[in-house]
């Protein structure tokens, strides 16, 4: 039973909504009162900084002042100069009590200006009731107990009013002394500062409270500074949110009027330029934000994001345009597949709009409008091959019905077409080319020629025997050396087009190294019936596999794209043609102008080309031919390299064709494909980019851990659910589809990651450059032993050792509290230190030839079995 795509959005909105609700349900907390105790209080507004003194004009402040009169019996200032000696007057005139502060710092010219400015204001104004000298000054370590109390005596001595100084309540606890030098002690509560769950922050406060009665008890205990940041890192169990600010604001002055204790809120109006010296969550410690708006309900029930409603609406519509794109051409797909695009389309649009959400809430400068964009940039790139990936999966496995023919076509015995086999060489071996050319002339179809083009080889001792071969298995065999010649690859099948028959009307290229099925052309050919058919390809195959284990891990990666994405990719007419195992129709390729001699990936050049004409092209996964695969996992880097540039090179070249700029009779299916394809390739170079700025982000936490944070949390949590997503994908996929075991499975996945830097390197100089010569992959070396493994991962080395090391130190670096945030981006430096650590794995399997059999029997080959 086929399910409808509509049926399966309408579910997952459902749920999707659901988990908003569930999320976001209302919390019962009684109502703020009347009027509260005082808060503290700096009139600082966005743009202004009390650091290099751009100050709020007097008129900001008696706006600022009289928003706060009908709301507090007081406010605490923190400084006596410049604009704020205003403040006292200001307040008279609202009805208002001032404590007055005095800030002291390491300059002591502008301490005694504080002071003396503080002194006259005190004897001025009769709504100062208390001075406060110092804010957190034994804290920081700027002032000793004894250098403060001189401050704190000077003023005694000069006031009427009572004086004390503002200490967290642990720094009374060390320092007892302080006592005697005030008339009352002033306490800050900020649970948050010591990662205390809201949800037991306020019992927290009055146990703290009883504890410094206890240890002081005939003095009058002032609460200097209360509060919850509602937005910054999380610290421990504190997480700061504007919802738990609310919650905890609401409930700690409910338990203030039961234990009568007079306060401060900290703080009236939320300061940005605060984030500079107490990181991002020092800007976020208003009931109203820096444009003077509540931040919250001082009424109704909590709710965690009041606008929820409009933001899952968002987040649905969203996952419902993205499962449309991607179930619009994907009509084949069962119900589990739908459910599965769904599931990705709904989590990723959920967490977009979170993520777009909750860092729209936050003060941003230019340097932070620059980062969460390009963060932004990332992310979507992450959804996106989120998408396409749940895509492949879906199409892989929970399919009703192949669209495209995916079994050989048998030819008629009346019409066999002459095929020209084509087999370029360079440098290699004689005896692997004359078994190529043995297994060639077992081939069971009657009208085929073979043309050997050895190009620019030195050694005539190397490419004589070949000659020398041919002119044995007779006149179908025809062999040319030709030096110089250039292209590369593609210089040498352009040679070959001119001396092949003229009546040829099929091209077909096998490398040097392959041994062919006799049957392959008399299986093949006979698609080409259809006129509209230009390419027919089947899968590199290897016939080493068994050889060592290194050749039985790549020979497992291999399989998965020829069992999984070859065949996603025919499905649209868009399979990545191959340089070997390949035959293509004569007309198109003189139409085409022959192989691509300006790009080292010639192959897949040509089939973009073909299908930009409108042609189509088949794949089969059956096995009719089978080559050597590298020797070293250096060569096979090389491989990989040239591959990923030569994607890269044809990428710019037909960008307008691709991008839908420039008219081609390419479909949206194949377009969708080859960007797709690519994508992984791509995300691979900037993934190199990201982790060398992630390990000089990190070392500058290590140098300044308390001035540089980690990455919030939430830019985490996409790569990884990406890396898991990945993974989870190819062990699905590994052991339903290409039947592997599972330490193949893990073979795969190890001989992948190997390869993941190689790409990134690729890919970035790909995008950039154009001058990558052509490398072959030697076939028939011997690998040499522990050198040889060092020197093919040096890069790969130094990049687990830097994000290996850390990783380390910043878990050994000592933070006052542990946050969520650094121990996701130590995960995510730790994953991002696999591959590397895979390639040099494999490496050293290459070099000191691993038995296969640890690998356990091969993986079965696919081969044709005629119906009966």
């Amino acid at each position: 039973m086929r399910i409808s795509p509509l049926i399966v959005a309408s579910l997952f909105a459902a749920v999707t909504f659901s988990l908003w609700a569930l999320i976001n349900r209302p919390t019962e907390v009684v109502p703020w009162p009347a009027e509260v105790s005082g808060f503290a209080f700096s009139p600082f507004r966005a743009g202004q900084d009390a650091i290099i003194n751009v100050m709020p004009s007097v008129e900001q402040i008696r706006e600022d002042v009289e928003l706060l009169s009908d709301k507090a019996v007081a406010i605490r200032t923190y400084s006596s100069l410049r604009e704020l000696a205003e403040v006292p007057a200001i307040a008279q005139d609202y009805g208002m009590e001032v404590t007055l502060g005095v800030w002291l710092g390491l300059d002591l010219e502008a301490n005694n200006a504080e002071v003396e400015a503080a002194i006259a204001l005190a004897n001025s104004y009769s709504n100062i009731t208390s001075v406060m000298v110092g804010n957190e000054t034994v804290l920081r370590g700027e002032f000793d107990a004894d250098e403060l109390a001189i401050y704190l005596e000077r003023v005694r001595s000069a006031v009427q009013q009572p004086v004390s100084t503002a200490e967290p309540w642990h720094v009374w606890l060390s320092h007892p002394e302080l006592v005697e030098h005030v008339d009352y002690i002033t306490v800050h509560m900020l649970p948050y500062w010591e990662g205390i769950h809201v949800d037991v922050a306020v019992d927290y406060i009055v146990d703290r409270m009883v504890q410094v009665q206890e240890a002081f008890p005939e003095m009058d205990i002032l609460i200097g500074e209360v509060g919850w940041p509602s937005g910054g890192r999380t610290r421990e169990a504190a997480v700061a949110s504007t919802a738990n600010e609310a919650l905890f604001l609401r409930r700690f002055l409910h338990r203030a009027q039961q234990e009568s204790y007079p306060y401060f809120l900290m703080e009236a109006f939320d300061q940005p330029w605060k984030a500079q010296s107490e990181g991002g969550v020092g800007a976020y410690w208003g009931v109203y934000d820096v444009k003077r708006r509540p931040k919250f309900s001082f009424a109704e029930p909590i709710v965690r994001l009041p606008n929820w409603h409009f933001l899952a609406a968002i987040s649905i519509v969203t996952s419902i345009i993205m499962l449309g794109l991607f179930a619009m051409n994907s009509k084949t797909l069962r119900a589990k597949g739908y459910g599965l695009l769904a599931l990705v389309a709904s989590g990723t649009a959920t967490a977009l709009v979170w993520i777009i959400y909750d860092y729209s809430q936050q003060y941003l400068t230019i340097t932070s409008l620059i980062v969460g964009f390009l963060l932004m940039v990332g992310m979507l790139g992450v959804i996106t091959i989120l998408l396409t990936e749940a895509h492949e999966w879906a199409e892989a496995h929970w399919f009703t019905v192949r669209r495209r023919k995916i079994e050989p076509t048998r030819l008629d015995p009346n019409n066999t077409p002459k095929v020209s086999i084509h087999v370029p060489a360079y440098n290699e071996p004689a005896e692997m080319m004359i078994e190529t050319l043995d297994a060639l002339a077992r081939l069971d179809y009657p009208d085929f020629e073979v043309i050997v083009i050895d190009n620019n080889t030195k050694d005539e001792g190397v490419w004589r025997p070949v000659e020398e071969h041919c002119k044995k298995l007779g006149p179908k065999f025809r062999f040319f050396h030709v030096s110089p010649l250039k292209g590369f690859k593609a210089g040498a099948l352009n040679f070959a087009l001119t001396k092949a028959d003229p009546d040829a009307q099929v091209v077909a290229v096998i490398d040097s190294d392959y041994q062919v099925e006799p049957n392959w052309l008399s299986d093949l050919v006979g698609a080409f019936e259809n006129p509209k058919l230009a390419i027919v390809q089947s899968p590199q195959d290897y016939r080493d596999y068994n050889e060592n284990a290194f050749k039985s891990m790549c020979f497992s990666e291999y399989r998965g794209f020829f069992e999984i994405g070859m065949i996603t990719r025919n499905e649209r007419n868009a399979i990545i043609q191959h340089g070997t195992m390949t035959m293509v129709r004569r007309t198109v390729l003189d139409e085409m102008g022959g192989w691509g001699e300006w790009c080292i990936t010639e192959d897949a050049d040509l089939g973009l080309r073909i299908f930009e004409a409108g042609y189509e092209a088949m794949y089969l996964s059956f096995s009719y031919g089978r080559g050597l695969m590298p020797d070293t996992f250096i060569d096979y880097k090389k491989q990989r390299f040239r591959w990923a540039y030569g994607a890269m090179q044809i990428l710019r070249r037909h960008r307008a064709e691709l991008f839908g700029r420039k008219p081609t009779k390419l479909t949206n299916g194949q377009r969708y494909h080859f960007l797709a394809g690519w994508l992984p390739w791509v995300a691979d170079g900037f993934n190199l980019v990201f982790n060398i700025a992630a390990i000089s982000w990190s070392v500058a936490m290590i140098v300044a851990p308390t001035q540089i944070d980690a990455p919030l949390m939430m830019f985490s949590v996409l790569p990884l659910s990406l890396f898991v997503f990945k993974l989870s994908k190819m062990v699905y996929l590994y052991r339903s589809r290409v039947k592997a075991n599972l330490r193949q499975t893990l073979a795969a996945a190890i001989a992948g990651l190997a390869l993941s830097h190689t790409v990134g390197l690729a890919t970035l100089k790909g995008l950039f450059t154009d001058n990558q010569p052509f490398v072959r992959t030697p076939k028939c070396v011997k690998p040499s032993a522990l050198r040889s493994a060092l020197v093919a991962v040096r890069e790969e080395l130094l990049m687990l050792v830097s994000l290996s090391v850390v990783v380390l130190a910043l878990t050994l670096t000592p933070r006052e509290f542990g946050s969520p945030d650094m121990r996701v981006w130590s995960l995510v430096l730790a994953i991002q230190a696999i591959p590397y650590a895979a390639a040099v794995v494999v490496s050293f399997v290459s070099s000191f030839r691993v038995p296969a059999n640890l690998l356990g029997k091969g993986i079965k080959r696919k081969v044709f079995v005629p119906r009966t």
